[in-house]
């Protein structure tokens, strides 16, 4: 085995030498890979020295892999895992610089007509385990969206802890549609709810509950036993999967959360407000006041739909009410009393604030139609 010291001064003396290949990363400034929404929580890609190769095709060797990526500089190690239909490895750069010099010129390379995907490489301990997170479908991705605009979009919402998008392993290019995962329910419904038919890159995008139990593409993994599970979202026939599970599609939800509440809004105003919608009957009402949230519990599943349909398109108080399903299925033996309208000096229907606020929305949406 090589002494520590003879070791250094072949590290030393390699690095001087790619040096002179690559003046650039000399110089001038470092170009740095954008930061994949794939890694792990906290990533400092500062320290890492060693890239990820994945979606390698079968043909390719490893002195073939070392070859390649010496190109961009001086190599402490290269190791291929060979799989049937795509491989994946990982290479050691002696120097950071050229790890990312890496990721940035060989992603996306075609080798025998297959891709590669370069990233950061990490230890398997390191990502979160998503398995029991809330998993959302995200479809009519246009091709620029990558896992790090999808993670972007969606990471306002504190508990997003990944996202990815699918890729055709012969084409390279994306299959339109990805999952985004959830450490919390209801920021995942509220994901749903307020992004489903916003626009991401040049297209709409369409957000529903992903299906448990299926597969995604390809993945970084040391071993087989590492690998994360998420579903692709589709069944065998190409249709999306229902997951009986969500709360859309559970008959135990019949509670709506209903958040962007005003300050001023009391509990005998959100009553009167969902009752004045006539999505059905109404059980029960909380308000979180100081948090601006409530919930509002129906006598079914279907009338909670409904509510959070309407209420979606409804404003109290000048602000647009933001409605979603509730956090918790309701439990069984929960009294199923109609809850008796409060009685109010004047029915809240509409306030005058309510008003004016669906006016300028309606004025906005005529000088939309005139300009077009």
């Amino acid at each position: 085995m090589m002494p520590q010291h003879q070791r250094l001064r072949q590290q030393q003396a390699l690095m001087q030498q790619q040096s002179l290949y690559h003046p650039g990363l000399i110089t001038h400034p470092q170009i740095e890979p954008i930061l994949s929404g794939n890694l792990p929580p906290g990533f400092d890609s500062t320290t890492c020295r060693s890239v990820y190769v994945g979606n390698i095709h079968p043909q390719v060797t490893e002195p073939l892999l070392q070859e390649i990526f010496s190109s961009t500089g001086a190599l402490e190690g290269c190791k291929l895992i060979r799989k049937d239909k795509s491989s994946y490895g990982f290479v050691d750069y002696f120097d950071r610089r050229f790890a990312a010099l890496a990721i940035v010129t060989l992603n996306g390379r075609h080798l025998f007509g297959q891709p590669i995907k370069v990233n950061w490489a990490y230890a398997s301990s390191q990502r979160e385990d998503t398995s029991g997170h809330f998993n959302i479908f995200v479809g009519d991705l246009s091709p620029e969206v990558t896992d790090a605009t999808l993670f972007s979009c969606f990471s306002v919402y504190p508990t997003c802890s990944d996202a990815r998008v699918m890729w055709d392993q012969k084409t390279g290019r994306s299959r339109g549609f990805g999952f985004v995962s959830f450490r919390n329910q209801q920021d995942a419904q509220s994901a749903i709810n307020d992004l489903n038919g916003k626009w991401l890159g040049s297209r709409q995008i369409r957000c529903n509950w992903a299906a448990k139990g299926a597969g995604s593409d390809d993945k970084q993994r040391s071993d087989t036993k590492s690998v994360v599970e998420l579903t692709n979202g589709t069944s065998d026939d190409g249709q999306e999967k229902v997951n009986e599970d969500a709360p859309e599609n559970n008959p135990q939800y019949t509670t709506v959360y209903v958040g962007n509440l005003a300050p001023e809004v009391t509990s005998g105003d959100l009553h009167c407000h969902f009752h004045a919608l006539g999505a059905g009957v109404i059980e029960d009402v909380r308000l979180q006041r100081d948090k601006g949230f409530g919930f509002i519990r129906y006598s079914t599943h279907a009338e909670a739909a409904r509510a959070i349909q309407l209420g979606n398109t409804r404003y109290l108080y000048g602000k647009p009410l933001k409605c979603s399903w509730g956090s918790k299925p309701t439990p069984p033996g929960s009294s199923s009393t109609p809850l008796p309208l409060p009685v109010t000096g004047n029915n809240i229907g509409f306030s005058a604030m309510d008003i004016a606020a669906y006016e300028r929305q309606l004025a906005l949406s005529k000088m939309a139609l005139m300009h077009q």
